[in-house]
């Protein structure tokens, strides 16, 4: 499986150790940043992430900061991302059974090495069970469209333009397009 990973500095320690855990486990990963423990703005290394997973260069993803909270958020900005916040293994087995999510957030400062190892052995192991499951992916996507995130054109550009340079949109409730 290729695996996009980012991390702000928070995350990086934590980013560094998931990639190892990964390559043993025989996943491609693809790196997306940060590569040092210097103060980082997370958006722009998560959108980059759930970019990734959108447009089907990578089959899954992996965000991590110091809670993982707003990596969470910024990967969610994404049309087609479902990213959880998985600080635990009941969060991470039903995030994967029931929601489907297709990338996973921890936070560096919460979950130790050994506990991430086993959230992500989860994680890419547990199967969406579909059926019920399945009708309420397909409401959320038809939210998305209904909002019309495929189709903002230079607001939603201006928005993107903004969270890569670290500015505000305006829009903070607007997805970016995969």
């Amino acid at each position: 499986m290729r695996i996009a990973i980012g991390a702000d500095h928070a995350g990086f320690a934590l980013k560094e150790h998931v990639k190892k855990t990964l390559a043993a486990l025989g996943h491609a990963v693809d790196d997306h940043g940060t590569h040092s423990d210097e103060s980082v703005d997370y958006p722009p290394i998560c959108i980059a992430v759930g970019r990734a997973v959108a447009s089907g260069a990578a089959d899954r993803g992996i965000v991590l900061g110091g809670s993982g909270q707003g990596e969470q958020i910024a990967a969610n900005k994404v049309i087609g991302v479902r990213a959880a916040l998985c600080n635990d293994l009941y969060t991470t087995r039903l995030s994967r059974a029931h929601n489907d999510a297709n990338v996973l957030s921890m936070g560096g400062r919460i979950v130790a090495f050994g506990l991430a190892d086993e959230i992500l052995a989860l994680w890419l192991s547990t199967a969406f069970e579909g059926g019920r499951h399945q009708r309420r992916i397909d409401q959320i996507s038809a939210a998305e469209i209904s909002q019309g995130c495929r189709s903002a054109g230079s607001s939603l550009d201006s928005a993107r333009d903004d969270a890569e340079h670290g500015k505000g949109s305006g829009h903070p409730a607007r997805k970016f397009e995969g």
